[in-house]
Parts: C-alpha cells; sequence; structure tokens
C-alpha cells in the first residue's frame, strides 16, 4: 500500500487511519484485536486515539481505548509497525473542561504512555483547545516532552482558526514544536468550516489533515435513512441530524456511484476525502472486521472527475 509522507516529519501513513474511539465502547477487547490485527495486516498503520476515549460510558474512567490499544501492542510486537496517535486537553479528563496549560500536559502523557504500553507516542496531538491557556505554554511543554523522547511530533484538533494560526506563527518566532497535522471534523456532508476556515492555513503550512467523522457518525455508510434506523447503534443519536434534504441527496449520489464503481457508499464516502486537497488520511473506525473491506476499497478508488463532480455537488 502507498503511503504518504507527513511534511516535515519522518511519518510515513497508509492513507487511511483507524479511529480508537471504539474501543471500550461498542467493541470489546476480544473485538478490537481482531480488527487491529486485520487492520495493520492489510498495510495500514496509523491508529488515532484519545487519552479521554471512552469516558462517556457508564463506569468507564476514560483510558479504554488507550490500555485496549497498549494491550494489542504488547501482544502483537507491532509497535515499530504503526504510527500511535492520540490526543490531550480534551473533556472529560479527570472531569474537567479542556485544558492546555503545561502542568495538564505534563502530568497526561504519562498516564497515555503507561497505558500504551509505549514510551514514546508518534504523533501527540492538542484535543480541545481551552482558548484561555498562553499558546507559548502549551507548545513549550510539547517541546519538554520532545526534549524527553516521549512524543515526537504534534498536532491540533479543535481549534480555532485564529488560534491555530497564532500557534503557528509563535513556533515559528520562538523555535517551539510546530503542529504538522491538523484533526478537523470534516466528511461529505460536513465540508463549509473546513474547507472556508482552515484548508488554506492547512495549505500554506503543509499540514497534513486527518479528518474525523469521516463517516458522519455513521450516517454515510447508508444505514441510517430514517428516524427508525437510528436505534441500530449506540451512535444513532448522534445521526438524526443528517436526516434532512441535503443528507438525502448524498444518500441518493453515493448510491449511484457506489453502484457505478461495484463498492459500497461507505468506500466512496472515505474516497471522496482521500481526493481531496491536504487531506493525508481519513480516520474511520469499524466494529467488524468485515467492515474493513470498505477501507481497502477507498484507499484503490479512483474516483472519476464526473463522480468527484457531482459528490461535491449534491453536498453543497
Amino acid at each position: 500500500m502507498q503511503t504518504k509522507k507527513i511534511v516535515n516529519t519522518d511519518l510515513e501513513v497508509a492513507p487511511l487511519a483507524f479511529g480508537g474511539n471504539v474501543f471500550g465502547w461498542t467493541i470489546d477487547s476480544k473485538k478490537s484485536f481482531e480488527i487491529l490485527d486485520d487492520f495493520i495486516g492489510e498495510g495500514f498503520n496509523l491508529i488515532d486515539t484519545a487519552n479521554n476515549y471512552s469516558y462517556w460510558v457508564k463506569g468507564n474512567d476514560g483510558g479504554e481505548s488507550e490500555r485496549i490499544i497498549g494491550d494489542w501492542l504488547k501482544k502483537s510486537k507491532k509497535r515499530h509497525e504503526v504510527v500511535i496517535a492520540t490526543k490531550v486537553g480534551g473533556r472529560g479528563e479527570n472531569r474537567s473542561n479542556p485544558n492546555n496549560t503545561r502542568k495538564h500536559i505534563l502530568e497526561e502523557v504519562d498516564q497515555s504512555l503507561l497505558r500504551l504500553k509505549t514510551d514514546y507516542i508518534d504523533l501527540y496531538q492538542l484535543h480541545y483547545d481551552d482558548e484561555e491557556t498562553d499558546v507559548e505554554e502549551t507548545l513549550s511543554a510539547f517541546q519538554e516532552l520532545i526534549q524527553q523522547g516521549k512524543i515526537r511530533w504534534i498536532g491540533a484538533s479543535n481549534i480555532s482558526p485564529e488560534r491555530l494560526n497564532h500557534s503557528l506563527e509563535v513556533a515559528e518566532k520562538f523555535n517551539l514544536p510546530k503542529y504538522q497535522t491538523l484533526q478537523p471534523l470534516y466528511n461529505l456532508y460536513e465540508r463549509e468550516s473546513f474547507e472556508s476556515n482552515y484548508q488554506s492555513i492547512a495549505k500554506q503550512y503543509n499540514l497534513a489533515v486527518l479528518s474525523y467523522y469521516s463517516l458522519a457518525s455513521g450516517f454515510l455508510t447508508g444505514k441510517y435513512r430514517s428516524e427508525e434506523d437510528l436505534g441500530i447503534s449506540p451512535r444513532g443519536k448522534d445521526v438524526k441530524k443528517y436526516l434532512t434534504d441535503k443528507g438525502f441527496r448524498i444518500l441518493k449520489t453515493l448510491d449511484e456511484v457506489a453502484q457505478e464503481f461495484d463498492t459500497t457508499p461507505t468506500a466512496v464516502s472515505l474516497a471522496w476525502l482521500i481526493h481531496q486537497p491536504t487531506l493525508v488520511a481519513p480516520i474511520a473506525s469499524a466494529t467488524r472486521v468485515e467492515h474493513l473491506k470498505a477501507f481497502k476499497e477507498a484507499v484503490g478508488m479512483n474516483l472519476t472527475k464526473d463522480a468527484l463532480d457531482r459528490l461535491n455537488q449534491a453536498s453543497t
């Protein structure tokens, strides 16, 4: 499988990443191991998680996903075959709001390393910007961790365009670590925010974009077509907002393109993202090994200009 280099780093990643938010939520350790074995076995290598997945499940403490990944790394002995990306500064960490202070980051990284059973994290991402902590303090904390060998590269996720720009400017001015990746909400349904506010920044600074909610909480797979379908999955409650004229228009076009390419709406949705400028690896999850078939089909799909134009028109 052809990999893509994250500019200004030595990281080579496959063009699709696995989203670890399902680990310890909708699938248990056994099923998670099976999926990870197949995912890596097919040549994919980027696993994305966070230190607070999945705190929203009753009885969880928020470290479930990292623990499952760490147990799998220990069992599989494939640490050097994978790129581990995790996050800090999100909701649910110790029941707190987003926190980007030096103290919090330095405390949380050690917990993540313990859960992941590794001595370094390839990509450490700011999960949510608290918009209060000075960006120089946050970047200086990341610098300490890089110097200590605990993390290698950094990225940002939920951050305003203004704060992202400011962080990149401060990094250059004071020779601090610079964000190399951006993880925004971006999919065929939700395009406007990224394309209007972030895409130009990503191009200017060569940020590798790793989109989250790449399948719009499963809506773009085509399995949710009415309110009656929302009970199929625990994620169904997040899908109701997509049951609109626009959503149904997108599904109709996905069905048509999928039929033309003898594939599924899931694969077409992911392939559309892979074809977008600055996108290095959409992040998507699976709850069964057979779901990974769409991942494999997506990375090998060359959507025609006509197909891309129709998908673009349906989603605007």
